[in-house]
């Protein structure tokens, strides 16, 4: 084929791929598809959920239906049927259940690589909308870091953050607005658009002051990162003043745990080298995944007794899960009889001081890690407390609504902490400290300055 003919058939390739994903971006569901999406959502509710009146009463639930279904009347694009069925993530009050658009991180790096522009600034928003700049949208430290919004391009900046925490999931309200902050940027470009250029106005020492400020490409800081770029952002070690050592873990999910528990086993070498004596372990911005990063990774280094995850569970029989004693649409009660001894031969076992912080998006795993840690005296928790219940679900299972092709989890079980104590329902730490949204070491340095008095520690 002449080469002008190949350029030709490419550029054809391209432009129909450009039309295939213009079309699917355009595509209008009617009022029949969106309601078909919402009866299905309700079947997968029920034959999934061990208990869909858990975190919220069935009526509440009934009703929050009604007004959905209400909204699905006329027809909708994709992002308008998404912010529709959103509006069920709070009244679920469960971080685990949720309603969320398809691949929204490749959704954000196809709308950058095709020059589109986000919300310049990656922020901290507050459960009653206050909206801070943390820093620039790629992280970069600037001068407005800890400025209050005032408006966004006219609207109040409270206005946008409570309609964006409207579509928010999570177990609390202050879970909600932490997870938003991290992805600003996503909800208001899907809500509100895309714009080059933004107009703040923005609290200052003399006042109210405007600002006009570019849109930006930037990757997003709080946007996954994978390779070694992502594990290094991920996953880091630093031995501190004073026979101290900070282990910071921001996922208990990689796709090679391996890495993951070699990281872990040269942490726990340099920590046994350098003689330290106080171990701080951080998982504050750590929002789940796999328990045995931390069966396997941490504890074989800090328990010295043998330990469980749970005391008690409920869940949910689903197809594949089921056995002979369990059928499926089972709902089965049982208890958390599988202990993990320690290991007290272990060469680089940790016996001095050990703390966990947790804090404003510490979720699923991470939760059941400072149950145990807490629980059986591996550790204390340190730092600010009351986002996340103790009580957690899990075993969550991932749909696709037929027609708007929208995501949907689902939990199929819920555990109880080891000690089967429900009060307090939140993760409560044993030394409540400051947590700044601006700097992660101002925790740090707290509690290294309160080892260092002895204050009650």
């Amino acid at each position: 084929m002449p080469r002008r003919w190949k350029s030709a058939v490419a550029i054809l390739c391209l432009l129909g791929a450009m039309q295939s994903a213009l079309a699917q971006t355009e595509a209008v569901y009617a009022p029949a598809a969106l309601q078909q999406d919402l009866r299905f959502l309700r079947e997968e509710i029920d034959r999934i959920h061990p208990e869909p009146g858990l975190f919220v009463s069935r009526e509440t639930l009934r009703k929050a239906y009604a007004r959905l279904e209400e909204q699905l009347q006329q027809p909708m694009n994709r992002d308008q049927a998404w912010r529709a069925f959103s509006t069920l993530n709070p009244v679920f009050a469960d971080g685990h259940m949720f309603v969320v658009q398809p691949d929204w991180d490749a959704q954000t790096r196809q709308h950058l690589a095709a020059g589109g522009l986000l919300f310049p600034y990656e922020v901290q928003v507050d459960a009653a909308g206050g909206m801070l700049i943390r820093s620039g949208l790629d992280g970069s430290a600037g001068a407005l870091a800890g400025t209050r919004i005032e408006t966004i391009n006219g609207v109040p900046a409270s206005q946008v953050a409570k309609e964006l925490l409207a579509l928010m999931a999570g177990d609390t309200p202050a879970l909600r607005a932490n997870l938003l902050s991290r992805r600003l940027w996503f909800y208001y470009w899907k809500t509100y658009g895309a714009p080059r250029q933004f107009d703040l106005v923005v609290a200052g020492p003399d006042g109210p002051r405007q600002l006009k400020v570019a849109a930006s490409n930037a990757i997003p800081a709080s946007l996954p990162a994978s390779g070694n770029e992502g594990f290094d952002k991920t996953y880091r070690f630093a031995l501190l003043p004073g026979g101290a050592a900070l282990l910071t873990v921001n996922q208990f999910a990689w796709p090679n745990q391996q890495a993951f528990y070699a990281f872990t086993r040269d942490a726990f070498t340099k920590i046994r080298d350098a003689q330290v004596k106080t171990l701080i372990i951080d998982v504050r911005e750590n929002t789940g995944g796999d328990d045995d990063m931390w069966k396997k990774g941490i504890l074989p280094y800090i328990a010295d007794k043998p330990f469980r995850n749970a005391s008690s569970y409920v869940k949910k029989v689903i197809a594949g899960r089921q056995s002979g004693a369990e059928k499926v649409g089972d709902v089965v009660h049982g208890f958390g009889d599988t202990w993990i001894e320690p290991e007290p031969a272990n060469p680089l076992r940790f016996s001095g001081k050990t703390y966990v912080l947790v804090g404003r998006i510490t979720y699923s795993s991470a939760v059941l890690f400072s149950n145990v840690a807490q629980d059986f005296g591996f550790a204390r928790l340190v730092g600010a407390g009351g986002y996340a219940r103790t009580r957690q679900t899990g075993g969550v299972v991932s749909i696709v609504l037929p027609n708007t092709r929208l995501g949907v989890t689902i939990p199929r079980f819920v555990v109880d902490r080891p000690s089967g104590e429900r009060e307090p329902a939140l993760v409560h730490p044993d030394i409540v400290l400051p947590d700044s949204p601006f700097d992660r070491m101002v925790t740090v340095n707290a509690l290294l300055d309160r080892i260092s008095t002895k204050q009650s520690l």
